[in-house]
């Protein structure tokens, strides 16, 4: 009978242990692990890239006003030049909404515009090579030469209508930090040889 009652109680304990066994399996098997953080750089957060595509200023600085309504004609600023960087203060374009700035590049003083339109800030070389106009109003979402009156579309640069339709307004690559814009020489130059160039 002792035989028995022993046989018994292992078996219980058997069935105890294997259970609990169980249990420790089915919570390992269901337990969420959370997903992995995505690697972190030991680097220090560098100056935004410049890029070609507008930038939109609402994100960028408070206080933006509604654009003024009619044509807006172009407002000089100036450029600031430290070895390959140029530098005009994001304010100046805000405010103003259409401004013209000048370069003394390699190949000369080179004339450019940084303008706001829905929100973005574009900036462009500003030169009409046919009639030499280096000031354009902004009127509307277009750009419209101050000398032969040829248009352009603001948000893509390309031609509309006019004698210098063939020379579209190129985009200059540029980056926004410290409520500056800053632009590459090489950037301006390469954008300027291109508003040069005859295009069909």
């Amino acid at each position: 009978m002792q035989w028995k009652i022993t046989a018994l109680a292992a078996v219980v304990s058997l069935a105890l242990i294997l259970s609990a066994c169980a249990g420790t399996t089915a919570a390992a098997a269901t337990t969420t692990v959370p997903p992995s953080a995505p690697a972190v750089s030991a680097e220090p957060p560098s100056t935004p890239a410049p890029q070609a595509v507008p930038v939109n200023v609402s994100t960028t600085a408070s206080g933006a006003a509604s654009q003024p309504a009619g044509p807006i004609k172009a407002t000089e600023i100036k450029a600031t030049v430290s070895g390959d960087t140029v530098t005009i203060p994001l304010n100046d374009v805000q405010s103003k909404w259409n401004t013209h700035f000048f370069v003394d590049l390699p190949d000369g003083r080179e004339s450019f515009m940084a303008y706001v339109l829905d929100g973005n800030v574009y900036v462009r070389a500003s030169i009409c090579p046919p009639c030499r106009g280096k000031t354009y109003t902004l009127s509307g979402s277009t750009l419209v030469c101050d000398v032969c009156a040829t248009t352009f579309n603001a948000q893509t640069g390309k031609g509309i209508a006019g004698a210098c339709v063939n020379y579209p307004k190129a985009a200059v690559q540029y980056a926004v930090a410290n409520n500056n814009i800053t632009m590459k020489v090489s950037d301006l130059e390469s954008a300027y040889q291109t508003t040069l160039k005859f295009q069909r």
